[in-house]
């Protein structure tokens, strides 16, 4: 039976992805989620228990995330928040040494795979008539730096998709860019190295984000926000 409230989360096993999980199951929520590492999504299904979907699934192929999403409506309901959280950073360097096939991964991830989960979901949400879609960008999607190039380029993309987005959007549905700021997480430490130690890790900062989003509703629709 569904939940009175479901979240979808993408990139549910590690670093923001997982502290999410947890934060909104803590406070009631019903939880799907996917990722592409089987161990890690075992270990996520494993630690919450029933009344929740966990699927390994590679956001980049399109028919994965189709079956997700009909599967995850099926057994705990259409998402009242979508959370498209999966996303990959690009080894640090100048734009030209980064090689054709690590920025064709950067782009598959961080723009096809939100595009593909928005493509499956987001009818699910207007049929309901309701939920809001977080689309995570990030501080380097709204400013740049050296060596992470392929990274900003995407998550400005984000930002522009979400804008789009949230202009096609029905009234009840609705669509948000998110930047989460500057949290310890794997992904920062392969920028930042040991300097991602001053800054909040993934659980201090759920603490904070999870109610925020939970509060997130149709009024919010086009919003470029930040935790």
């Amino acid at each position: 039976m569904a939940s009175e409230k479901v979240v979808w989360i993408t990139g549910c096993s590690r670093g923001l992805g997982r502290a999410m999980v947890r934060g909104f199951a803590a406070r009631g929520w019903a939880v799907a989620g996917f990722a592409r590492s089987a161990g890690g999504v075992k270990a996520v299904a494993g630690e919450l228990g029933e009344n929740h979907f966990f699927a390994s699934v590679d956001v980049v192929e399109e028919d994965e995330v189709e079956a997700f999403c009909s599967a995850a409506r099926r057994e705990v309901g259409a998402p009242d928040l979508l959370l498209n959280n999966a996303a990959l950073i690009n080894e640090p360097a100048p734009l030209w040494e980064v090689s054709s096939g690590e920025f064709g991964q950067v782009v598959d991830v961080n723009i096809k795979g939100v595009a593909n989960v928005v493509r499956h979901a987001v009818p699910i949400m207007i049929e309901e008539g309701r939920g809001v879609v977080v689309n995570f960008s990030s501080g380097w999607g709204r400013s740049t730096s050296p060596e992470v190039a392929p990274y900003c380029a995407t998550k400005w993309a984000i930002e522009g998709l979400t804008q789009a987005l949230s202009c096609e959007l029905p009234d009840g549905v609705a669509a948000v860019a998110l930047n989460p700021g500057v949290i310890d997480t794997d992904m920062l430490r392969s920028a930042w190295g040991e300097g991602a130690s001053a800054y909040p890790d993934p659980g201090e900062w759920a603490e904070r984000a999870v109610p925020f989003l939970e509060n997130l509703g149709a009024r919010d629709n086009g919003g470029s926000l930040s935790v």
